[in-house]
């Protein structure tokens, strides 16, 4: 990286690492309460529409829960590759490299256009695709009017996620939060305007989802640009001046840094996408089912992420600084926090799933019965590894905020889907188990990966990944 100007940064002092547990613990909470919170709120905006899709009926939930099966895998790989962004500013900061910043985050900005740029006609072939699965031709219909409504929200998804990284490696998450809860607000009103047809709008259903959820992600992006490019404390980075200017290096370097992210995002997600589509195999009301366990199962991973982005950026300051024991005060304080969160949930999983599916699908429709006993089912295994999903989602952060990703997306893709997609084939088809036979499988790649990816940071020392202490890549 270009280090022609690294003037120290006022106000660093924050990113000091305390070299105590308790120290750690409170910087870590600090810099990550926003951001769970945030993460949470997030994922909300998905769960209005799945909540809302479920009130129109079945058929549109498994088509929504469909398009959402297609479009994640994408959208969170772009994601991937753009936060890249963050552990880099992390690393620039800790170093005091005011000129590394501001070139990184504008290259960010060009990351995330020509990677939006590529994934439209992907995630506008979904018909096609779908039907060569064999899915149902009438679902999948509805699945692609979702996706003909709302392909273009990845250009401010993307924008966002290159925003969100400077801020958080700048701990600044309150913003995010504020900004994004704005969002769920917005999305709430606009999706239920715009599906059910209320204020004289017509009925759009699905396409009105889609509609809503793109128009908040613009909504979002630019409140984030005009934060930081008025708060006195960035607007000194001049994140868009000279945008068109390139700067190949940090480009290539977000691209080498972001693609093993990309990709390690995109063998998870799209370990559940193609447990969707296995669902989709079975019936209606697995699909269903399966959705209501998947979104409840992926609000509490929003803990654990958020903890884990704080941890990048934590690790990332220590490595920038060349502080080697604060890199491993804040892995393993992270660790530690993200697998107690999940424990708590798999005990409510356990104990009430009946309960929680309920906020889904009504129990007094009794065409819902079968899709809430199954989804009941589902949610119980996705308690047991709850634990597993925790360690590893923390652990990957970790390792990013070393530089170290490209080892990890070889031990995650081979851990999903050579490990877990056959397992739960097997599991579900072969012996018959079907649904939860499926889960099973989900849960047995978790734990595969979970393992390799704490032990990797434990042994990150063995493998050469303290290298970037010394300004070397790992």
């Amino acid at each position: 990286m270009d280090k022609t100007l690294a003037t120290p940064e006022k106000g660093v002092d924050s990113s000091a690492s305390t070299h105590t547990w308790a120290g750690e613990f409170r910087s870590s909470l600090a810099l990550a309460w926003p951001l769970i919170i945030a993460q949470l709120a997030q994922n909300l905006l998905f769960t209005t529409d799945v909540v809302l899709m479920g009130w129109i009926g079945p058929k549109y939930l498994a088509a929504g829960t469909l398009a959402g099966a297609f479009l994640m895998p994408f959208q969170l790989t772009g994601i991937g590759i753009v936060g890249a962004v963050a552990p880099l500013v992390a690393q620039a900061r800790g170093r005091g490299d005011v000129k590394a910043v501001r070139r990184i985050v504008r290259q960010g900005f060009w990351v995330a256009i020509l990677i939006a740029t590529l994934l439209v006609p992907i995630v506008l072939s979904i018909r096609p695709i779908y039907l060569a699965l064999g899915q149902d031709p009438e679902v999948t219909a509805l699945a692609e009017s979702y996706m003909q409504a709302g392909f273009w929200m990845l250009y401010p998804i993307l924008g966002i996620m290159v925003l969100r990284s400077f801020l958080s490696a700048h701990d600044s998450t309150r913003i995010i939060l504020a900004v994004t809860v704005m969002g769920v607000i917005l999305n709430a009103i606009l999706a239920y305007v715009l599906i059910f047809g209320h204020f004289g709008l017509p009925r759009l259903e699905l396409r009105g989802a889609a509609i809503a959820t793109g128009l908040v992600n613009v909504f979002m992006f630019a409140a984030l640009l005009g934060y930081v490019l008025t708060h006195r404390k960035f607007k000194r980075f001049h994140v868009m001046a000279r945008f068109f200017k390139p700067d190949w290096g940090h480009f290539r370097e977000i691209l080498r840094v972001g693609l093993p992210i990309g990709l390690t995002v995109a063998a998870e997600v799209g370990l559940f996408s193609v447990a969707a589509i296995l669902m989709g195999r079975l019936g209606t009301n697995e699909v269903a089912a399966h959705a209501v366990a998947l979104q409840l199962a992926s609000m509490a991973f929003m803990v654990p992420l958020g903890l884990g982005m704080a941890a990048t950026v934590r690790v990332g300051l220590a490595a920038g600084r060349g502080d080697v024991e604060g890199v491993r005060v804040a892995g393993w304080m992270a660790i530690i926090l993200g697998v107690g969160f999940m424990a708590l949930t798999a005990t409510l999983f356990l104990v009430a799933p009946h309960l929680l599916v309920t906020i889904f699908l009504d129990p007094s429709d009794p065409s819902n019965a079968t899709a809430l006993m199954l989804a009941a089912t589902y949610l119980g295994i996705a308690g047991i590894f709850q634990l597993v999903d925790g360690a590893q989602v923390v652990a990957a952060h970790s390792l990013r905020g070393l530089s170290d990703t490209r080892t990890p997306m070889l031990l995650a893709i081979f851990g999903y889907w050579f490990v877990g997609l056959p397992t739960a084939y097997l599991l579900g088809f072969v012996f018959e188990l079907r649904g939860i036979g499926v889960w099973l499988g989900l849960a047995t790649g978790l734990a595969f990966v979970a393992i390799l990816l704490v032990g990797r940071f434990a042994l990150r020392e063995r493998f050469g990944l303290m290298k970037i202490i010394a300004g070397q890549r790992p």
